[in-house]
């Protein structure tokens, strides 16, 4: 499932230009520097970098260390800020291609179905352009349809296992003091990015199972989620969007009526991400919580992206553990794939060392545990 891939480089202006698209959505459009010199024989790339949400923490570290390295390499570039609408990114593809774009790299808006990927990937082989999908995952059957077309992103049930697995090892060294109102069990809330969301579901059901097996196994009860009449047992973003504000909303809520006082207190709290693990820490500290200081009562606060935030949190006993999802290392192999296009390569040539599903060009960005 070899890919063929363009050339790229050329003359351009050493600028940036930050632009408005249509109904406010953000474009940044970044020439190749250049001066005057001539250009490599081949085609200029014209990369069209399209992102789900330009305001989503993570995806804003991947966004820079990619404009960083197209920037480096020479390469004319256009961001697209998708603003977590489906049909906007599809129209910003379309109009991508209309202008010229010969490479499309794209954090799809929508993964709960293969379809928006799917439609995508044809858009992309209608006009015989590469395009590398990275982030959000889909089925293997995108970019088994197209031969120009690959996915850089994660092993999505992974996060959900380390995070389990710290979660579970750190509640049976420290129960006693987890265990707020002393009734032997632990009672937790799980905030949920999204509905359909591949990473969001591995992340939350392997996050509760995982630790359950580490606290059954030692003879503990399972984690009892806070709210008895919730059978989902988690709380969604509604918006689809893993907001920081929508933890913090939420919490603050939950904190209205569940206390040390009354005995029902929340004795730890589960993100999906650390965008809402901050939220969550954010009304926890208005609480009184969670402050780092001697004396002060920390509930346990686990999320998924390892933030220099989240990371700062950590360190200064605000928060207890995150998952390493490296931005760095994300954007660093999608421009292994961009430079094969550049220098005319397949599209996953060279890419043996790397950790690639047997069935499909989808290369997994491995995580790391952080506490």
């Amino acid at each position: 499932m070899k890919m063929k891939r363009i050339l790229s480089l050329g003359l351009a202006v050493a600028m940036t230009l930050t632009l408005a698209a249509c109904g406010g959505k953000k474009v940044e459009t970044t020439p190749a520097p250049g001066g005057n010199d001539p250009a490599p024989v081949g085609t200029e790339l014209n990369v069209g970098v399209f992102y789900y949400n330009f305001a989503d923490a993570y995806i804003s570290t991947v966004r820079n260390y990619m404009d960083e390295q197209l920037k480096a390499a020479g390469i004319n570039f256009t961001n697209y800020d998708g603003n977590t609408n489906q049909g906007e990114q599809i129209n910003q593809i379309n109009t991508a291609i209309t202008n010229g774009a010969n490479l499309l790299i794209v954090n799809v808006v929508e993964n709960s179905s293969p379809d928006a990927a799917q439609q995508i990937a044809d858009l992309a082989k209608d006009k015989d352009i590469p395009v590398i999908f990275f982030n959000r995952d889909f089925d293997a059957s995108v970019v088994q349809s197209y031969g120009k077309s690959a996915f850089v992103g994660t092993d999505p049930p992974e996060a959900g296992h380390m995070q389990g697995e710290m979660i579970g090892d750190y509640l049976l060294a420290n129960y006693d003091t987890v265990d707020l109102n002393g009734d032997g069990k632990i009672s937790y809330v799980m905030f949920k990015g999204q509905e359909g969301n591949v990473e969001a579901d591995a992340r939350t059901q392997f996050g509760v199972e995982d630790a359950n097996a580490k606290l059954t196994a030692a003879g503990k009860p399972e984690l009892e989620f806070y709210d008895a009449n919730n059978p989902s047992k988690y709380l969604v973003d509604t918006t689809g969007a893993w907001s920081s504000q929508a933890a913090t909303d939420y919490m603050t809520t939950i904190l209205a009526s569940c206390s040390e006082s009354s005995g029902n207190m929340i004795e730890l709290v589960i993100a999906n991400n650390d965008g809402m693990a901050e939220g969550a820490i954010s009304a926890l500290q208005t609480a009184g919580y969670n402050t780092g200081k001697d004396g002060d009562t920390t509930i346990p606060v686990y999320g998924v992206d390892a933030l220099d935030s989240m990371v700062q949190k950590i360190e200064e006993g605000q928060a207890t553990g995150t998952v390493k999802q490296d931005g760095e290392g994300m954007a660093t192999t999608i421009m292994a794939l961009v430079n094969n296009v550049k220098e005319g390569k397949e599209l996953m040539a060279g890419t043996e060392s790397y950790n690639v599903d047997a069935d499909a060009a989808k290369i997994r960005v491995p995580y790391a545990k952080v506490q």
